[in-house]
């Protein structure tokens, strides 16, 4: 299990990357809670928070995928939702 839970930190870790790359308004909470609960898995490798906002990175970073496909690369998004399968 903490082999797919470091995995699903690294593709957070990468999700959290692009979006600062990004450097849009709108995804600001969304980098900060990434943000926490990176480092809060770190401390204790509990990584509920980990998929409740690897999800919600997934879905932001579709989004923008979509309006304007070279600003993400596909690998982030494959990466993130392979290690959100159960």
């Amino acid at each position: 299990m903490e082999v797919k839970s470091e995995k699903l930190k690294n593709a957070c870790k990468a999700a959290l990357l692009a979006l600062q790359k990004l450097g849009n308004s709108e995804h600001d909470e969304l980098r900060s809670k990434l943000e926490f609960v990176i480092g809060s898995y770190e401390f204790d490798k509990n990584p509920v928070g980990l998929y409740e906002f690897g999800e919600k990175a997934l879905k932001a970073l579709n989004n923008i995928k979509k309006k304007n496909p070279k600003k993400i690369s596909k690998k982030i998004i494959t990466d993130l939702e392979t290690s959100l399968k159960p």
